[in-house]
């Protein structure tokens, strides 16, 4: 999911990009330092045969010099090489999402034909973005570029928003057998834009003539020599077009295998009316969103929400990261100038492709050693979603609290880094904001830890921890408890979504924390967490 608003309907005129991914695996924050690369260096690209549509690893050029940016990075998805990405931000302060986008199935049946297929798969292109592109613009000219010489690999059908402070771009990579057939609109700092799935409508015939588009070569004479398009009128609706003409939420629920409160909430339009009713939309308005329950499920990789200021220094622009779902997860500010996280929300094992094949290497051994932190968010999600009702709101105004402390400390921080910045001792200024950013980040791993313990010992002092019922089949003899912990696979979700729990939303960001209906203390410190579940 990517939501996108403008600079002229935010309150404090910058532009925010958040979203987050949905995908089965490890997740960690990686800051990929700017670097320099000899003449004639590549980088690998493409899917293996093992994709859904199979294909083969290439060799592009690799750019002289690559930028420094932040990510959330996993490790599986569709069969795709990993480490994989979907974007982030970068030290030019450009923010980028990646947002599944599925073409139509005719399009899917001529690559399928065509394979093995070639070319930059989508976190390719979202790291080419990150790592060679200063402005949204530029990212669309850098990934279609990239399409257009080199192809494009894909499980169906993908899409990109691209922002800076001044503008965004919606950008959909479509199925084709020769991997460059694509297209891209403006989005101006007064619109919003909710992809879930990524989605263009009305695009002009003439968009060469229009700045506010643009597209691969063949986009309109593909379209009309396949009888998709009859060639009439000016503009040409492309998700009718090239995608599969309808959104998620239009389909009939019995042919939707995910829970239906999820099915409904995959409307991008009707998203996008939520957010103009919060307008003027804050930084905090974007965290709530992100956090949701209508789609922060077990599914929610991550979260990120990129605050692009037009009048911060570039250094200081800042990505606000939840590690893991962020429903259960604390959002921690991440300026460009950091240069580092603590381990504990590096790589581990846990959840990683391809970890229970072998055993650690040494290298990694200390780095393993440490607590990892999406995996200690995990637990707390599993005990939070199994009775929302009883634990959702108070972990939730906790961890919201603490945001709200983090928020409160932004612009004292940042003062201190820009004297520094402006004083000439930039070293300085970025350990400032390291120190910074890998202390809130401990604090909100004690934090996410200490209510983990708090609900456990509330549940199993009131309610015991639920057996599994597993299968029961002629002639099994495995118990429940060491059967096949996925069996269920996509259709199942662990979330914390109630119908009347949940009926208010969107909320504003700490109305749990500052309910004056409670007697419960929601203002908890990290330090003292088990206020939260106080006797009443």
């Amino acid at each position: 999911m990517g939501l996108y608003v403008g600079s002229d309907l935010t309150d404090d005129g910058s532009t925010l990009l958040a979203g987050f991914g949905h995908e089965p695996s490890s997740h960690w924050i990686e800051i990929v330092p700017r670097q320099q690369h000899p003449e004639g260096a590549t980088t690998t690209v493409g899917v293996t045969e093992n994709a859904d549509i199979p294909g083969k690893l290439i060799e592009i050029p690799q750019a002289e010099e690559t930028n420094k940016y932040i990510s959330s990075m996993y490790s599986e998805f569709a069969g795709f090489p990993p480490p994989l990405t979907n974007g982030g931000l970068n030290e030019h302060g450009l923010a980028a999402r990646d947002i599944w986008a599925p073409s139509r199935e005719e399009l899917v049946e001529m690559a399928e034909e065509a394979a093995p297929q070639e070319g930059p798969q989508y976190s390719d292109l979202a790291k080419a973005a990150m790592e060679r592109a200063s402005t949204a613009r530029e990212a669309v000219e850098v990934v279609g570029g990239l399409m257009d010489e080199h192809g494009y690999s894909t499980y169906g059908g993908n899409s990109h928003l691209f922002a800076d402070e001044d503008e965004g771009w919606v950008f959909i990579n479509f199925v084709h057998p020769d991997g460059d057939l694509w297209a891209a609109e403006r989005l101006g700092s007064d619109e919003v834009r909710v992809s879930y799935f990524g989605y263009i409508l009305d695009f002009p015939v003439d968009h060469e003539d229009d700045p506010d588009f643009m597209a691969s070569d063949e986009l309109v004479s593909f379209a009309e020599e396949q009888g998709w398009w009859d060639g009439e009128g000016d503009t040409l609706n492309l998700l009718e077009v090239f995608g599969v003409g309808e959104f998620p939420a239009e389909e009939p629920v019995e042919d939707y295998f995910y829970p239906e409160f999820y099915q409904g909430a995959r409307h991008p339009r009707e998203r996008e009316e939520e957010l103009k009713r919060l307008v003027p939309v804050s930084l905090e308005d974007m965290l709530a969103m992100v956090r949701d329950p209508r789609w922060s499920t077990d599914f929610q990789g991550y979260g990120q929400v990129a605050h692009l200021r037009p009048d911060a220094r570039e250094e200081l622009q800042t990505l606000w990261t939840a590690v893991t779902t962020a429903v259960t997860t604390p959002f921690v500010p991440i300026p460009i100038a950091a240069e580092e996280v603590p381990p504990e929300f590096r790589q581990h094992r846990y959840l990683t492709a391809n970890a229970a094949a072998n055993f650690l290497d040494q290298d990694w051994q200390h780095q393993e050693a440490t607590r990892y932190a999406t995996r200690e968010f995990k637990r707390l999600l599993y005990f939070t979603c199994e009775r929302p009702n009883e634990f959702y709101t108070d972990v939730v105004g906790t961890i919201e609290g603490f945001e709200q402390e983090l928020i409160a400390e932004r612009d004292a921080i940042e003062r201190k880094a820009q004297n520094l910045f402006k004083a000439g001792d930039d070293q300085a200024g970025r350990d400032l904001i390291t120190d910074n950013v890998k202390q809130r980040l401990l604090e909100s791993l004690q934090l996410g830890m200490a209510l983990s313990g708090e609900v456990e010992r509330e549940t199993r002092k009131q309610f015991g921890i639920r057996e599994p019922e597993g299968r029961d089949e002629p002639g099994e003899t495995t118990p429940p408890t060491s059967q096949d912990m996925a069996e269920g696979a996509w259709g199942d979700m662990v979330h914390c979504y109630d119908e009347e729990l949940h009926a208010d939303y969107p909320r504003e960001h700490g109305a749990y924390t500052d309910d004056p209906s409670s007697n419960r203390n929601r203002r908890t410190a990290p330090s003292n967490p088990s206020l939260a579940f106080g006797d009443e």
